[in-house]
C-alpha cells in the first residue's frame, strides 16, 4: 500500500472523529478567547479551533518546505475566530479538503523528502515529511482526546471516538 492512500484513508477516518467533537462544543464556548478549566489550560474555543483546522496541518507539510511556530516580525500566524460549534464543523470539512487535495497531489517519493520544523529560526526537527504527516494524526487524537474532557466539563454530549460514549453506546 502506498503512503498516500494510507494517509488518505486516516484522513477520511481522523478528520470525522474531530468533526464529531467539535461541532459538540456549546456556541458560547466556540469563541477561542472563552472559558477553560484550569489556568494552565487551553481555552475551550482554542482547542476546538484546534482540533478543527488541525487537517491543513497535512497541506502545510505538503506545500511548504519548512514552518517557524515562532517567527520573528510581522506575520505571525493569528488563529481563525469561531462563533459556532457548526463553524467550527466546516472549518474541520475545509481542513479535510485541503489535506486531501495535496495528498492527491503528492506521491511516496516526495513523502521522503525533508521537512523543517522551527522555532524564531532555529531549527526544532527535520523530520521526512511523511513522519511529520503521521505526527499530525497523533497530534490531532490528542487535542481531539483533551476537547472530549471539556466537553464532559460543559454538559455536552461527549461522542463514541474508539470506542462507546457514555453518551454514544456504539462505536466511533
Amino acid at each position: 500500500m502506498k503512503l498516500t492512500d494510507f494517509f488518505l484513508e486516516q484522513l477520511k477516518t481522523e478528520a470525522a472523529l474531530s468533526r464529531k467533537a467539535v461541532e459538540r462544543v456549546p456556541d458560547e464556548r466556540a469563541d477561542w478567547k472563552s472559558w477553560k478549566p484550569h489556568p494552565k489550560s487551553m481555552e475551550m474555543g482554542y482547542l476546538a479551533m484546534l482540533a478543527a483546522s488541525m487537517p491543513a496541518w497535512i497541506e502545510m507539510i505538503i506545500r511548504k518546505d519548512e514552518l517557524d511556530v515562532a517567527p520573528k516580525g510581522p506575520g505571525a500566524f493569528k488563529p481563525p475566530e469561531f462563533k459556532t460549534g457548526q463553524d467550527l464543523a466546516r472549518a474541520c470539512d475545509d481542513a479535510a479538503g485541503k489535506a486531501r487535495a495535496a495528498l492527491e497531489g503528492t506521491d511516496d517519493q516526495f513523502l521522503m523528502t525533508k521537512w523543517k520544523l522551527l522555532a524564531g529560526g532555529r531549527v526544532v526537527d527535520e523530520p521526512v515529511r511523511y513522519r511529520a504527516v503521521r505526527d499530525v494524526f497523533t497530534h490531532m487524537a490528542h487535542h481531539r482526546g483533551q476537547l472530549t474532557v471539556y466537553l464532559r466539563l460543559n454538559d455536552s454530549a461527549v461522542p463514541a471516538i474508539y470506542g462507546p460514549s457514555a453518551d454514544e453506546k456504539t462505536f466511533g
